[in-house]
């Protein structure tokens, strides 16, 4: 069958994709490279098309950077020409000077040519055509000025400082800026499009842009306790030796801005504030990102300044979003296709995916998706959002390769009934079944890196086959012993109800412990401590009908530290914090050692080393 006729008879059915979009000087012109796919089959591919039809916006971005600005256009129109031998006589200055500079960068002269040229102008062909309808003045203000293209004081206004995008995860978003104190849109306002809206890191956001860095650094400075503040003074001085230190960073930063401001204080004056120190609340508005939430079309879904909040309420939709995006790109949807895997029938999982999209590459992470019975394929628009995902689908293949070792541990599990009478104020004994054989595939499966092709999967599966029945049965082992001592504490635990504040305290310990899920939920390494960590609360108990008051004193050195962590935990909003998870066992042993000492702690602790361990965490 001639493709030909396909296009002619079925052009209803045909789908067309475009990529490369790209300035052509040739033809005058954005040109882009054009597929078209029936049903997935392609009937052509590689065609050259005019993009400016397709979209207009973005043809005249690469019309203005890669036209205009580098004067790369077959033209008679003299403002073209005039303006680039401007531009080339400030450049032969940069070299006799030794000075590179001089000229202003790229993105100005583009910002120049951008108020300038009209939004239907995205084509050599449409700029002579404008031009010839301007008068003299019209076409005076189109001249470059050598003043405006020199570096002087107003150059401090470019978009290097000012951008007018950014980039997320290969999704380029538009920056706009807007200046009327008391107004909703006062600031910089990001227009996030839906399906990446999981993308956008609240981290990034805290250091607003370059040019914005200095008086926000100024306001959380001024914030500070006098007893802190003192040590920056004057002010101004430090924010800007801070936008000079952090300027590089401040671009992609790796840790939050209040962090950031922490650590430089303890480089440079020697005093470290925490976090809490800082009150971000006495910031005006403008001071935080403002977002805006649009559709495909472009039309406005939300917006606000609470990123967390924009994404509780949309997340799950950005997530559709994402992925029904993902499936316009051919190669993504076919790679996608499998679904009902009971066994790793699929070629290599990358550790991430280029998804094309209007000429970008935007990045998504594929994962397997836990479906009970088998696995499906999926892409995410997270990174950590896909691991834990990943994680419950690897688990699941694994279970389902290793069905005949399951069954049999399904019914010969040591102690289970026993086990289960202790669990049922938890759940099911099948539930206490099931995640005593998730922990243990885990543990003969899943040693970090996890295998990403079939030939690592299937090595994996034989090597755990003689394995599973005893990391099986030591876990059932392990389970046990932990809720016995679970039990033993629930007989205890109403001699501490006269004390309130010690019966509280250990309530909250034992439900961030005891969960319905904690042998499946608890990393292996951390589950064998349980039993000490439990015999530790009898031990508490124990002491406290003779010696109260001691446990009241203890419980108070530990509070600051109980505080900060919870505080953390709940700014995190969900997210993974391996930091904040060690930090946490490390408070689990800090109870061991304040009211049960006797039974010892694998490593040294004390209030004084956590409180050592936090400040170092937030160096």
């Amino acid at each position: 069958m001639e493709p030909g006729w396909i296009e002619r008879v079925g052009a209803h059915l045909l789908r067309r994709t475009w990529s490369d979009p790209r300035w052509e000087k040739k033809s005058g012109q954005v040109v882009a490279n054009e597929r078209g796919t029936v049903y997935g089959l392609t009937v052509y591919n590689g065609r050259s098309i005019h993009y400016g039809k397709i979209d207009p916006i973005h043809a005249r971005e690469i019309f203005i950077r890669e036209g205009l600005v580098t004067g790369e256009l077959n033209t008679t129109v003299p403002f073209v020409r005039q303006n680039r031998q401007l531009i080339e006589r400030i450049e032969k200055l940069e070299h006799q000077a030794r000075r590179p500079d001089i000229l202003v960068d790229d993105s100005l002269i583009y910002a120049f040519y951008d108020q300038q040229v009209p939004a239907e102008v995205f084509q050599t062909a449409t700029l002579e055509k404008w031009f010839k309808g301007l008068d003299g003045a019209a076409r005076k203000a189109l001249l470059l000025q050598r003043d405006d293209l020199m570096r002087h004081e107003a150059a401090g206004v470019t978009t290097d400082v000012f951008p007018k995008k950014v980039e997320w995860d290969g999704v380029e978003m538009a920056l706009d800026y807007h200046f009327e104190p008391g107004s909703v849109k006062d600031g910089v306002t990001l227009t996030v499009p839906l399906f990446a809206l999981n993308k956008i890191d609240a981290q990034r956001c805290e250091w607003l842009v370059p040019g914005m860095l200095k008086e926000k650094v100024q306001l959380l400075l001024k914030s500070l306790p006098q007893k802190l503040r003192r040590h920056c003074v004057p002010l101004p001085d430090y924010a800007a030796d801070f936008y000079a230190r952090w300027f590089e960073k401040a671009r992609a930063p790796d840790l939050s801005l209040l962090d950031a401001i922490a650590q430089d204080m303890w480089q440079h004056v020697k005093v470290r504030p925490h976090r809490t120190d800082f009150k971000t609340e006495t910031l005006p508005a403008h001071m935080f990102m403002n977002f805006k939430v649009v559709d495909e079309h472009g039309r406005m879904l939300s917006g606000g300044r609470n990123l967390d909040q924009l994404k509780a309420e949309h997340g799950r939709q950005a997530q559709a979003s994402f992925q029904k995006m993902a499936v316009r790109d051919d190669s993504v949807a076919q790679a996608l296709a499998q679904d009902n895997l009971t066994s790793w029938t699929f070629g290599e999982l990358p550790e991430l995916m280029e998804i094309q999209r209007k000429g970008e590459s935007v990045i998504g992470y594929p994962a397997l998706v836990d479906k009970q019975t088998h696995c499906d394929l999926d892409v995410f628009d997270d990174p950590a959002k896909a691991r834990a995902q990943h994680r419950l689908g690897l688990r699941r293949l694994f279970r389902l390769a290793l069905n005949d070792q399951v069954k049999f541990l399904q019914k010969n599990l040591t102690d289970l009934t026993r086990m289960s009478m202790l669990y049922i104020s938890l759940g099911t004994q099948d539930e206490l079944r099931d995640q005593i054989i998730d922990l243990a595939i885990e543990q003969a499966c899943m040693a970090e890196p996890w295998p990403d092709t079939r030939e690592k999967f299937e090595q994996r599966q034989d090597s755990a086959r003689s394995r599973l029945g005893l990391l099986a049965q030591e876990v059932a082992r392990l389970t046990g012993q932990i809720l016995t001592e679970w039990a033993a504490v629930q007989k205890k635990l109403a001699q501490a109800k006269p004390h309130a504040q010690t019966y509280a305290d250990i309530q909250s310990q034992l439900s961030a412990l005891m969960g319905k899920w904690f042998v499946r939920d608890t990393p292996y390494d951390k589950l064998a401590h349980f039993p000490r960590y439990l015999k530790a609360v009898q031990m508490r108990i124990d002491k406290l009908k003779s010696d109260p008051q001691r446990d009241s004193k203890l419980m108070a050195e530990m509070a600051p530290l109980l505080m900060q962590y919870q505080r953390s935990v709940s700014t995190l909003k969900g997210a993974h914090d391996a930091q904040l998870m060690e930090f946490r066992w490390m408070l689990e042993e800090l109870r061991v050692s304040l009211f049960a000492q006797t039974l010892r702690t694998p490593m040294p602790v004390s209030v004084k080393r956590l409180n050592k361990a936090w400040s170092a965490m937030h160096r």
